[in-house]
């Protein structure tokens, strides 16, 4: 390599030592500082073990039905011309610029303590029902998040399947349940597995709208902010924050490799 292109790459070098690096080696060297047993600590204290385990089933939740509704939707954009068809495709992933914090304020509109939908059950005699604050409030929220996600990658990959397969399949009498198996799934895999992880990944680490709406059920980053804001505890913030960064990563890791043995069984 040049010396010109070595200068070039130099600020990115930069970049990802000041940035990455080494905030990581810290992040990694913290707990062991004052006691190894820290890297463990969600297997010995029940409330970070519960706090891990509601996140992983609050996030697993969420990519299940994500991935159902988005598919189910965006094929239909993606398959289908009609009038305003690009309008509502705007509208549905208009959720895609607004923070998290916003979502969880949505929320709290429809469903808190002065929500609509508290309103609505007074008025009815019901009493005062809200539910904004706990886990239906938190997985509606994170659903409301990550849709316009698989909504849009479902469209764009809808718009690139071979039709041809799927007119062959039909000619062969296969019925539709049989096409949405043996064709649209498999042209979608690797569509579906990149949507997951993302997905996974955004409500592991969604602090904005946890933040807004956790009050009645804790996940792991409100436990992480807790811990270092709260108590100035940084050794226990850096370990569950190395658990939690390792079950992300896993995931996307698990999604590239699959992606690469896929590419390397299509040669």
């Amino acid at each position: 390599m040049k010396s010109s292109h070595r200068l070039l790459l130099l600020p990115v070098a930069i970049f990802f030592m000041a940035f990455w690096l080494l905030p990581v080696s810290r992040l990694l060297i913290l707990p062991a500082e004052q006691d190894w047993r820290l890297y463990f600590v969600f297997l010995t204290e029940a409330r970070y073990a519960w706090s891990l385990i509601n996140t992983l089933g609050l996030s697993i939740g969420v990519t299940l039905v994500t991935l159902v509704l988005g598919a189910a939707v965006g094929l239909y954009l993606g398959r289908q011309q009609f009038p305003g068809r690009q309008l509502l495709l705007s509208i549905l992933t208009l959720p895609l610029s607004f923070p998290g914090v916003i979502i969880g304020f949505f929320m709290i509109l429809l469903a808190g303590r002065q929500g609509l939908v508290t309103d609505i059950t007074q008025a009815l005699g019901l009493g005062r029902f809200s539910f904004a604050y706990g886990l239906a409030g938190l997985f509606l929220a994170y659903l409301y998040f990550s849709l316009p996600r698989a909504i849009a990658a479902y469209a764009a990959a809808a718009q690139s399947m071979d039709k041809s397969v799927e007119e062959a399949a039909r000619s062969l009498g296969a019925r539709r349940w049989h096409i949405i198996r043996d064709v649209w799934m498999v042209q979608l895999e690797s569509t579906t597995s990149a949507c997951a992880a993302i997905v996974f990944a955004t409500a592991m680490g969604a602090f904005g709208t946890a933040f807004t709406l956790s009050s009645q059920f804790e996940v792991l980053p409100i436990t992480i902010y807790s811990e270092f804001t709260n108590f100035a505890n940084f050794t226990l913030a850096a370990s569950l924050s190395i658990t939690l960064g390792l079950f992300t990563w896993f995931a996307l890791f698990l999604t590239r490799r699959k992606e690469t043995v896929a590419g390397v069984a299509s040669q």
